[in-house]
């Protein structure tokens, strides 16, 4: 029993080191795309993919698509909020609990939920320069390379399964 855990672990260790390869590039490569478009928070990209790479296809379309609904409510309602009510703290607080009343309503999981909040908090709460819908639609395009990245090389470069899988 003991010699048969000594030869599986050679495997096991390939597996993740394969796991850690695949993350790298597709980290890298929506990093260098998000910054090939001049999206200013590229890292943004970067955080998506991880995300999305941490699972197996069928997995990763799941989050990919509470994610990218999730920050599209989140954008919307933090470029309104913030162009009509600037940085308000009520304001904030409104605008999470009204976007979890529209994931209600529209059937949306919590993932989406919680990505929306996340996005509504970015937009409203750091200080910024530019007005807040150009901050809402950078951080929608910087989520959606990530996640089309990690998507795309999912499918491509399928996780190696351990043996007997």
């Amino acid at each position: 029993m003991a010699e048969s855990k000594i030869l599986a672990w050679p495997r096991t260790n390939r597996i993740e080191i394969v796991h850690a390869a695949r993350t790298t590039v597709a980290v890298v490569a929506s990093l260098l795309i998000a910054r090939l478009f001049r999206l200013p928070e590229s890292y943004w990209a970067a955080v998506t993919t991880l995300v999305v790479m941490q699972s197996t296809l069928g997995a990763a379309w799941t989050v990919s698509t509470q994610r990218f609904l999730g920050t599209a409510l989140g954008a919307a309602a933090g470029a309104l909020l913030t162009t009509y009510a600037a940085q308000n703290v009520a304001v904030f607080g409104a605008g999470v609990f009204v976007l979890g009343l529209i994931c209600i309503v529209l059937h949306i999981e919590r993932g989406a939920y919680r990505y929306a909040g996340i996005t509504l908090a970015v937009v409203m709460l750091v200080a910024r320069t530019e007005p807040a819908w150009i901050t809402a639609i950078h951080r929608f395009f910087e989520i959606s390379v990530g996640i089309a990245v990690g998507l795309v090389l999912t499918a491509v470069w399928p996780e190696p399964q351990p043996d007997g899988v």
